[in-house]
């Protein structure tokens, strides 16, 4: 344990410590207009080694900070076993950072996070990430003014001068592209009937019929481990990790923006969106009772923003033009179901052809989102 005067941390030992953790967020963004909060039972859910399948291969360590007995901070460190062993590192982790504005707080929480580490033969300590590249990541530092889309994090201004002066230091940082409009962009259009004239390459949505339902997500499962085997800071999934994310999200995806790629038949490509279900989730408050599922089924058609949150291209299928076609579908079918705006997230700052493909769709960088660094 460490502690001063008046501010101690201590690591999380019991369920009740478990549920202050999950609902400290809830004090802190109460007057916050455009911050989203989870599901606290989703939340517990997530923290629970038996139903979380990354407990299966890595640590977790939850840490509180308290001030004369109220708790004003929190912090996980964590450690990533697939992430060591795919890049060769010692790398070590930190997320779900949120604490008042007191630099005594945040340094206090990194020193716990750092030792704890330390302890663990790590060398260095990164995030945020909650708890992967494959959950929610970065610190948002620029684009407060609106509300984050499904699966993106939120927080406060004044996280950025914690974290610094905590000593971490940027690492990279994460764009998220917004497109707004009623139309197909009449550029994109052009281009994808190029492409599909020119090419064998054929779209298909995700089935509706269970048994190839199935077949169709291990078929992203397949190209997505292939596809960002190159990406920085990408862990590979366990198979239970990506069945658990799957199951996470299957009730708010919409077939026909889950996109398959095929060339002769074979599968090459994949690109998922999500409808932003952060409209329901903002609503919602946390709860799911006693009317979270009446409000779910009343404002589910209002959603007017969807999420391009995965794409995967088998290597030697790159720069054929298949991002284009996943891009235009897209649109075409989000459309037609009343959606008008887009974000592509997160794009890494220096994937430059990405980045010149969101930029030729009209498409303008309107939140940033960092990821820190620190030798330990």
């Amino acid at each position: 344990m460490c502690s001063s005067d008046k501010i101690s941390v201590r690591k999380i030992k019991k369920k009740s410590d478990v549920d202050k953790f999950i609902k400290l967020p809830f004090k802190l963004y109460r007057k916050t207009t455009n911050w989203v909060a989870p599901l606290i039972s989703e939340q517990r859910k997530f923290f629970n080694p038996s139903k979380n399948p990354y407990y299966d291969h890595s640590e977790v360590q939850l840490f509180l900070a308290e001030k004369d007995g109220e708790v004003v901070g929190r912090i996980t460190a964590h450690t990533n076993k697939q992430h060591n062993l795919f890049h060769d590192d010692q790398v070590g982790f930190f997320g779900f950072f949120e604490a008042v504005n007191e630099e005594e707080v945040a340094q206090k929480l990194f020193a716990e996070a750092t030792k704890w580490l330390r302890k663990r033969h790590c060398t260095s300590i990164r995030g945020p990430l909650n708890l992967s590249v494959n959950d929610e990541c970065g610190l948002l530092v620029e684009g407060f003014t609106t509300p984050p889309f499904i699966m993106m994090p939120y927080n406060h201004e004044y996280y950025d001068n914690l974290i610094t002066k905590a000593g971490l230091e940027k690492c990279k940082d994460l764009y998220a592209y917004l497109l707004t409009g009623d139309s197909v962009p009449s550029r994109l259009e052009r281009v994808a009937k190029i492409i599909e004239k020119r090419s064998e390459v054929r779209i298909e949505t995700l089935s509706n019929n269970k048994k190839k339902l199935r077949n169709d997500i291990e078929t992203i499962f397949r190209i997505y481990r292939k596809a960002w085997e190159y990406n920085w800071g990408v862990v590979p999934m366990t198979t239970k990790e990506y069945q658990h994310t799957v199951d996470t999200i299957m009730g708010v995806v919409d077939p026909d923006l889950v996109l398959i790629a095929y060339v002769n038949h074979e599968p090459v490509g994949f690109s998922v969106a999500l409808p932003d279900y952060n409209y329901i989730l903002k609503k919602m408050r946390g709860h799911v009772l006693p009317f979270g599922f009446l409000i779910a089924l009343y404002h589910k058609n209002r959603i007017k923003r969807l999420r391009v949150m995965l794409m995967g291209i088998l290597k030697g299928y790159q720069k054929r033009g298949i991002d284009a076609l996943f891009y235009y579908y897209t649109f075409k079918n989000g459309l037609s179901k009343g959606f008008n705006e887009a974000e592509f997230s997160w794009i890494l700052e220096d994937n430059v052809e990405m980045n010149n493909v969101a930029k030729k769709l009209g498409a303008q960088i309107h939140k940033t989102y960092r990821i820190y660094e620190k030798q330990i």
